[in-house]
């Protein structure tokens, strides 16, 4: 029995001492023999970058996923499938994507191609709020390859991206002159530089983003907004030439813009005020129009006694599919109705230069079709004041290079999704020819 109970104490004693004893060491971390090297890695959103990996195995398959968030906290993700060579290295600048958010030799397709993450709203887009703080952006490769929304593979390597919209010495002047309301970006540097204006479309506020760059590639560029921000009007109800006139005239008169004119560039409904200001106002003599249409619409717009009525949508003339996406397409009035003919802007009247940029499967309207009107009328007049950028498979937006493409998007007074157009790579390459022509331009025309 005594030996019995001394087994017993030792017993228990050895378990005591395996309880108390510390534990093991955690183990050291994993060293990535994969790498993955994304240059710059901090760099202007309008650059390219060059994205390099190197460890796998030759001929080994992955899948590089790129993984954003914008600044509500809403994820975007991209992924495409890559072979490594026979050394076990890819380069997207070289190398073909088989499948994923794209396909083919495309540098910037991660970042072109991000869409909303599955558990997100769909038909958003991934737009800077701020200029001030870069949208990063975050490339993994996974082993295997794994189709957009699955579960991919494990993490082999990992590198971080930032997306400057600003570069360091560009000046941000938030504006309150007179009625003019807007962001003035200024280079670094004592000047004078060439003066833009840059507008968007109808969903109103103050759009920077495309502002910011334009500094940073040596213009003095005032973001103007036209409703809906501080205490103009909440709604585009009707518009007054004179807010236009007055924003003009401060950026001709500024000591740091060069003059004697001033350049003005829009995207659709910004885009179709650029053509009313280079009609009507002598401070602008350059303006690029992004998707417009050739004649006033929407809002009347007036100028001292003169009055262009505004063309309108017909809301009968809006499909909608089965996933509740609206097509706009034929809703606008036609302007080469005669009875519309009130409506159509004057461009003969104006002195300065065109530069049209037009997307052929625009679906928010027909903007090829606009280009063409807008360039008979000046023709018919005798004049060749204009240069023509149109895009085979390209869509209404078309921005600086890389931003995400949408062919459909939620819509901001409407509240629902309507359909852009274009398709991703045509667009994509519409974006980064386009804004090389558009500076080309601006520099030719501003000095």
């Amino acid at each position: 029995a005594d030996m019995w109970r001394v087994a017993a104490v030792t017993a228990s004693a050895s378990v005591r001492q395996a309880l108390c004893r510390a534990p093991p060491p955690p183990l050291p971390p994993r060293r990535w023999t994969v790498s993955v090297a994304v240059s710059p890695a901090a760099g202007l959103a309008d650059e390219r970058v060059e994205t390099r990996v190197a460890g796998l195995g030759p001929g080994q398959s992955v899948t590089l996923r790129a993984v954003a968030a914008d600044a509500r906290g809403c994820l975007f993700e991209s992924c495409a499938h890559y072979r490594a060579d026979g050394r076990g290295q890819l380069h997207l600048g070289t190398d073909t994507s088989h499948g994923g958010s794209y396909t083919g030799v495309e540098p910037m397709g991660l970042f072109w191609s991000l869409a909303p993450a599955g558990i997100e709203r769909p038909y958003q887009r991934l737009v800077p709020r701020s200029t001030g703080t870069p949208i990063k952006v975050e490339v993994l490769v996974h082993q295997g390859h794994s189709l957009p929304g699955t579960i991919p593979g494990p993490v082999v390597a990992k590198a971080e991206v930032e997306r400057w919209f600003t570069a360091p010495g560009v000046r941000r002047i938030r504006l309150k002159e007179g009625g003019v309301r807007g962001s003035l970006f200024l280079p670094p540097g004592d000047g004078p530089f060439p003066g833009v204006i840059d507008m968007y479309g109808d969903e109103g506020g103050l759009v920077e983003f495309r502002s910011s760059l334009l500094a940073t590639r040596g213009f003095a560029a005032l973001s103007l907004p036209y409703f809906d921000f501080e205490d103009l009007p909440k709604v585009m109800k009707e518009l007054r030439l004179e807010y236009f006139e007055e924003a003009a005239r401060f950026l001709q008169r500024h000591p740091k813009v060069k003059g004697p004119g001033v350049g003005v560039i829009g995207t659709g409904k910004g885009a179709e005020l650029a053509l009313s200001m280079i009609t009507f106002l002598p401070e602008v003599v350059a303006a690029v129009s992004i998707s417009a249409c050739s004649s006033n619409t929407i809002a009347d717009l007036h100028y001292g006694e003169m009055t262009l009525p505004g063309l309108r949508f017909d809301m009968n003339k809006v499909s909608v599919s089965d996933t509740g996406v609206f097509d706009i397409f034929d809703a606008l009035d036609d302007p080469m109705n005669p009875t519309n003919s009130s409506c159509t802007i004057p461009i003969e009247k104006a002195e300065g230069q065109f530069l049209f940029v037009v997307g052929e499967d625009d679906r928010m309207w027909k903007s090829s079709l606009y280009a063409e009107l807008a360039i008979r009328r000046l023709r018919q007049h005798g004049k060749e004041n204009f240069e023509l950028l149109s895009y085979p498979g390209a869509g209404h937006r078309i921005d600086p290079p890389s931003t995400p493409f949408c062919q459909v998007a939620l819509d901001r007074v409407l509240g629902v999704p309507v359909v852009g157009g274009g398709e991703s790579k045509a667009h994509a390459y519409a974006q980064e020819h386009s804004w090389g022509k558009i500076q080309e331009f601006l520099h030719l025309h501003l000095g």
